[in-house]
């Protein structure tokens, strides 16, 4: 199942082997070994790789379950240490992660938490929650979640222009999107849940909009705009924790830029013991 899940991730026999510091052809015969005893071809191997037959496509989110499973047996039996990988965004102000993890090994003393982020944001979190890299992810949506992933909402915080305190919408309270056409913005990557919340308000008003630069830090974003690279978005919570007075917060009147934050798990396979116990302390953290 290991070998199965590598080939479908990486898409690539050569890839899965390097992955799994194996050689190819050891990977191929498992492959084959395992069509053979399921009396369906898993694969398509052609010129671009390696994809996913229909049969493959069911199988997939079965093997992530098995293989957790073998995993918590072997727990289990062998009182290994539990980990519970958790993906998150850089200059998450919203929930203290830190107090959380601080209850979560006193409930659980032998839990290990693996903390990653991804230079694709969002994006690529939510890549690999559903490949099985993560147990679970903080995500970003601009609407309701996709119906693959199990996603409780955390907190929903607006989003305000942010300008340099010299920039001529500095005396402005507030102003419509239009008002923004022709400046050039600092924001995140592509893939980042702020960069589509704006996007897409951008995209729906009909307004081009030129991001000048991109920056996959926040603090970074804030430094750019004082510094007068561009204006950028925000929430107010990131700009009073950093207590910047060289920005400026300007209202949008027009549109709801509203950043959704979410906590996620797959819908393919339930949590561990101790990932539901990370769970529960987040959902009480943020309701409180």
């Amino acid at each position: 199942m290991e070998y199965f899940l590598a080939v479908a991730e990486t898409r690539s026999f050569t890839r899965a082997a390097e992955r799994l510091h194996v050689v190819q052809s050891g990977v191929s015969a498992t492959i084959k070994a395992l069509e053979r005893e399921l009396g369906v071809k898993l694969f398509v191997r052609g010129p671009g790789g390696a994809a996913l037959t229909a049969a493959g496509e069911e199988l997939r989110p079965r093997a992530l379950v098995t293989i957790d499973a073998a995993r918590a047996a072997k727990a289990a039996v062998t009182g290994a240490r539990e980990t519970v990988t958790v993906g998150i965004l850089t200059s998450i102000n919203v929930i203290d992660l830190s107090a959380v993890l601080v209850r979560l090994y006193a409930l659980r003393p032998g839990v290990s938490v693996q903390l990653r982020s991804a230079a694709a944001g969002t994006a690529g979190l939510e890549r690999q929650l559903r490949d099985g890299e993560l147990d679970i992810a903080f995500l970003v949506f601009p609407h309701e979640p996709p119906p693959d992933l199990r996603a409780r909402l955390v907190v929903s915080v607006p989003l305000v222009l942010v300008v340099p305190a010299g920039h001529p919408l500095a005396g402005a309270q507030a102003v419509p999107l239009s008002e923004l056409a022709g400046l050039s913005f600092v924001d995140c990557p592509r893939g980042y849940g702020n960069r589509t919340v704006v996007d897409n308000a951008f995209s729906a008003a009909g307004i081009e909009r030129t991001v000048a630069l991109e920056v996959a830090d926040i603090g970074t974003l804030a430094a750019n705009v004082r510094n007068g690279l561009g204006v950028g978005f925000l929430s107010r919570s990131i700009i009073d924790e950093m207590g910047d007075s060289g920005l400026v917060t300007v209202r949008i009147t027009d549109s709801d830029l509203l950043w959704r934050l979410y906590v996620a798990t797959s819908a393919a396979r339930a949590p561990s013991a101790a990932a539901q116990t990370l769970l529960s302390l987040i959902e009480e953290a943020s309701g409180d």
